[in-house]
């Protein structure tokens, strides 16, 4: 498993009017010391993940594949860290420069434009022909998931009215199944690079979720996936809850925060996402029973399994307080309503859009760290291993090989070249190539001879 951040990037007056300087030129400043490193904006690190400027001037954070929640959180987090490290150096220059201006990098989905950027999860499955069906049978759940790991949002529309859903991204989602990512933006992309072996893996690539801040929401959006994957993957079948208009179903679910919208079923009737993440649940517990996986799952997967049944009981009952310090739309709601009633301010008000983007916000001036101190927003992995990740890759997985390529490398001063697939080493003879087609395998004597080749 695996997954991508894009975040948002602006460079704020500190002295009131408008940014000193466009995205472009902060992303130049951010990527400074990448480029000094690698002569690129595009690198991979020694934690074994990628980190990148993307189109549109998003940084990206890819993180290196795992096969542990806690270490997947782990690794996701430390590229929060890694791009608030940039920023603080980035602001250390600008102030150095005389430049009135704060960079600020929001790992949110949707800018003030209203310009969409994504969270892109990555699931290893095997190659088999029902792909298609397989994916398909997991719409609903991925329609509705946003009611138990939504990031939450304040929704706007044209006349200027604002209203809090469950879901920033719902409304960028405009398909359901495609091989294109940006022109029709589908909840989940067919486009075929398993990086691996293909002849035995396809990525199942999921593009539909929120970015989020609270490491329970994280964890819990990829747990109830990979469980509902691993029932499949079996020869579990989830119940049929096809719908009729999974786009339009999706922008339902976000705007009822009781969680009782009536999606339309493409054979007849309707359903509510409350009944969907209950079904979806169901089958993954009784099928965890019947083959015994319950007893072995690690007390992580088990918090978690339990968390994704208070989350739709929080919604149900609308006592959202019993999950409001795991799950970001409730956590996100109950820092708004008391900034609200302290001020006497409305959802339309400039100072509580702002306090929606510092939410988001991973440089110096966002709230993360003061609220998880407060015991505001609880954590799964502790800072030490957060700030382990930022340089330790993941030891159970091709990331090891990968990482620790990339640190020995360097300390070599080799010329080299890496991908998710890819080690090469350049020199005075050439290249050398070696393949990692087995996203499993931590050891490779072949890698251990490039290095050893190396003057």
């Amino acid at each position: 498993m695996g997954i991508e951040t894009e975040y948002g990037l602006t460079c704020a007056s500190t002295v009131g009017g408008a940014p000193p300087l466009d995205p472009e030129e902060a992303a130049q400043v951010l990527f400074a010391p990448i480029i000094a490193q690698g002569r690129s904006t595009n690198t991979y690190l020694e934690n074994g993940a990628r980190l990148y400027l993307d189109v549109g001037s998003h940084p990206e954070y890819a993180s290196a594949e795992c096969d542990s929640i806690d270490e997947l959180v782990a690794n996701d987090r430390a590229g929060e860290l890694i791009f608030g490290d940039l920023a603080a150096q980035a602001n250390a220059k600008l102030a150095e420069q005389g430049t009135p201006g704060r960079i600020h990098l929001l790992k949110n989905n949707m800018d003030s434009a209203g310009n969409s950027f994504g969270c892109h999860e990555n699931y290893l499955v095997r190659r088999r022909p029902d792909f298609r069906a397989r994916i398909s049978s997991m719409l609903p759940f991925f329609v509705t998931r946003q009611i138990v790991a939504g990031a939450g949002h304040i929704h706007r529309d044209e006349a200027g009215h604002a209203t809090y859903e469950f879901s920033q991204r719902a409304y960028q989602m405009w398909d359901a199944i495609s091989s294109a990512s940006t022109r029709s933006r589908p909840m989940i992309n067919t486009r075929d690079e398993p990086h691996g072996d293909a002849e035995l893996y396809r990525r199942m690539h999921v593009i539909v979720g929120d970015s989020n801040i609270a490491q329970p929401t994280t964890a819990l959006k990829v747990a109830t996936t990979e469980a509902i994957v691993i029932m499949i993957e079996d020869g579990g079948i989830l119940p049929d809850m096809t719908l009729a208009d999974p786009v339009a179903a999706i922008r339902a679910t976000s705007t009822d925060m009781t969680g009782r919208a009536r999606l339309e079923l493409m054979h007849g009737g309707t359903i509510t996402p409350l009944d969907v993440q209950k079904r979806a649940r169901d089958a993954v517990l009784a099928h965890f029973d019947r083959r015994g996986y319950l007893a072995e799952l690690d007390a992580t997967r088990r918090y978690l399994l339990d968390l994704w049944g208070r989350a739709i009981r929080a919604v149900e009952t609308g006592d959202f307080q019993a999950i409001a310090t795991e799950i970001d739309w409730a956590a996100k709601l109950n820092l708004i309503r008391r900034y609200q009633e302290r001020g006497g301010l409305s959802l339309t008000d400039p100072r509580v859009a702002r306090l929606e983007l510092a939410y988001a916000d991973v440089t110096s001036g966002g709230l993360r760290p003061a609220m998880e101190k407060a015991g505001l927003l609880r954590t799964i992995v502790d800072q030490g291993a957060t700030e382990a990740a930022k340089s330790v890759p993941p030891q159970s997985t091709r990331a090891k090989l990968r990482g620790d390529f990339v640190r020995d490398a360097r300390r070599m001063r080799a010329d080299f070249m890496v991908d998710w697939m890819t080690i090469r080493v350049m020199d005075a003879t050439g290249s050398k190539t070696v393949l990692l087609k087995d996203p499993f395998a931590t050891v490779d004597p072949r890698v251990d001879e490039l290095l050893a080749g190396i003057d």
